[in-house]
């Protein structure tokens, strides 16, 4: 099924021949301007010979944290602590509630060279960045330098090492080859389950979950009683199985089934039959209530607490907030019930092959005209890596060190061996952190490319629109489907991605025909 160029337009030959000539004209006249305006971007950094501490510098770094106060501390301290070892450095802090806020500030930001100097972001939004002339700094020669790199003579604090760093982690933060960003932190997704209802339906859970098996309870738990109560909890309401995340949703479906999602060079491969299959799920449980996501209905966590969901499907970075004793509860006491909460890697296509997604921030590190700067952000970038910072942060939620150093500290061990149950070694969120360090292995990611964020937030948009088709009551069959991929394919521009260099972010059109050639000299020449 092809969905793009259904009504090509072909303009005639007098109107091309105008076209090309106002778009050679218009292209002369852009460069002589960002020639004129000097827009071409900053130079490349080159390291400078050592680093200047009499000269003071103040430097901007951006994260995102929602309502976690422990996370706010954890930046706190590592601000506290990096300034203590570099005293002529200073850090300013500034908090979003979500990474896309960060990701749309940035691209706003960088025409104007008004970046932050670092940044906690994901590779497919650093391949976005790299589209501006030498926006974001290579880090491969100062991961190396012998002076100011990990583990460095002339760094003023215990620096990890680059051989500390577990190597599926900051493999992840590479495109074409170069390293782009640090890893900060991992997660994985999980699935909370609420046990006691499964078990009162009469299943049991399988040792491998499998998409079948909560597609086969979600519906038996839609039975209800007289009174139009459900019969497994005796309320109104129930959502068997919702999905946070519905972007991790088909792309995790994708990689398990072997259907297509993209290619290293850009090329889209999401609409397929075996999306569609996925999709055509999706709107069979929906239509019966058995399934729901974030975007519609409110947070898995939520519905889980208040006995109102058997399968909430969020990252082990939300873990805090599952179960009946969570402690960042967020539903109100007399709206909680009691069950037994088990944590399990998400569903599997393919349980001889499990696959799950790995997430998590990273930290890139933004160009400026002095390089001396760009050299205190390094500095501050790697310092997020020594011990306490790494393990302080994992102690929040359910996330994993990077670094292989602070996963061997006693201290870590302890924190991970601790069953007493209060509220940092609350029995979930080790579960969940357990699940991720376990199933290292078996964690994936994505192909990284300009345009490889919109084509992620693409992949769950065809989830929500059929979820929302069907609540709304709309036919949903192969036509609604032909629609939905042209929207999709048309709002997330996802044509102008699909074949696409990803170092330059231009499509491969081939050569210049030599009449266009010749026409550009000519007009550069007379606008000369």
């Amino acid at each position: 099924m092809s969905v793009f160029g259904k009504h090509p337009y072909t303009c005639p030959p007098g109107r091309r021949f105008a076209a090309v000539l106002l778009a050679c004209v218009m292209f002369a006249a852009a460069v002589a301007i960002c020639g004129c305006h000097g827009s071409r971007g900053l130079e490349p950094f080159i390291m400078p010979e050592s680093f200047d501490t009499s000269k003071q510098h103040e430097i901007v770094f951006w994260a995102k944290n929602d309502t976690n106060r422990a996370q706010t501390k954890v930046y706190e301290s590592a601000i506290a602590g990096f300034e203590a070892a570099y005293p002529n450095v200073k850090v300013s802090l500034r908090l979003y509630t979500d990474y896309g806020k960060i990701y749309n500030d940035v691209i706003t930001n960088i025409a104007t060279q008004t970046t932050p100097n670092v940044c906690i972001t994901y590779p497919d939004h650093i391949a976005t960045y790299l589209t501006g002339v030498n926006t974001v700094v290579p880090l491969d020669g100062l991961i190396a330098d012998e002076r100011y790199g990990l583990g460095g003579s002339e760094v003023n604090f215990d620096s990890v090492s680059a051989d500390e760093l577990v190597p599926q982690f900051i493999g992840e933060c590479a495109i074409d080859g170069v390293t782009v960003a640090l890893p900060y932190m991992r997660s994985t997704e999980a699935c909370y389950i609420n046990n006691t209802y499964v078990e009162a339906l009469g299943y049991k859970l399988p040792e491998t979950l499998t998409w079948d098996f909560i597609w086969e309870v979600s519906e038996a738990a839609m039975a209800k009683d007289a009174d139009g109560n459900f019969k497994i909890n005796g309320q109104k309401v129930l959502i068997p199985f919702i999905y946070k995340s519905t972007d991790n949703m088909m792309i995790q479906y994708l990689r398990q089934s072997g259907g297509g999602y993209s290619t290293p060079e850009g090329e889209i491969l999401i609409f397929n039959d075996t999306a569609l299959g996925l999709l055509k799920q999706v709107a069979k449980y929906t239509g019966i209530g058995a399934f729901s996501t974030f975007k519609i209905s409110s947070y898995p966590a939520n519905f889980l607490n208040a006995g109102q969901c058997i399968f909430a499907v969020d990252s082990t970075a939300g873990s805090t907030w599952m179960g009946c004793d969570a402690p960042l509860l967020d539903i109100s006491e007399d709206a909680l019930v009691r069950f037994e909460t088990v944590v399990m890697p998400v569903p599997q296509y393919d349980t001889a092959n499990p696959a799950t997604i790995s997430q998590g921030p990273s930290v890139c590190v933004f160009n400026k005209s002095d390089p001396q700067e760009v050299l205190a952000s390094w500095l501050f970038a790697q310092y997020l890596l020594t011990d306490d910072i790494q393990i302080s942060y994992a102690k929040t939620e359910g996330y994993v060190p990077v670094t292989s150093r602070a996963r061997e500290t006693d201290e870590y061990k302890a924190y991970l061996a601790d069953t007493s149950g209060d509220a940092e070694h609350y029995p979930v969120k080790l579960a969940a952190t357990r699940l991720l360090l376990d199933n290292i292995g078996n964690t994936f990611t994505t192909p990284v490319f300009n345009g490889s964020a919109s084509l992620r937030d693409a992949s769950g948009q065809m989830i929500e629109n059929t979820a929302r088709a069907v609540r709304r009551k709309q036919t949903v069959d192969d036509a609604f489907y032909d629609n939905l991929y042209d929207d999709i394919s048309s709002l997330y521009r996802l044509d102008q991605f699909s074949g696409m260099s990803k170092t330059e972010g231009k499509a491969d059109l081939g050569p210049l025909p030599p009449t266009a050639a010749a026409l550009l000299c000519t007009l550069g020449g007379a606008w000369f």
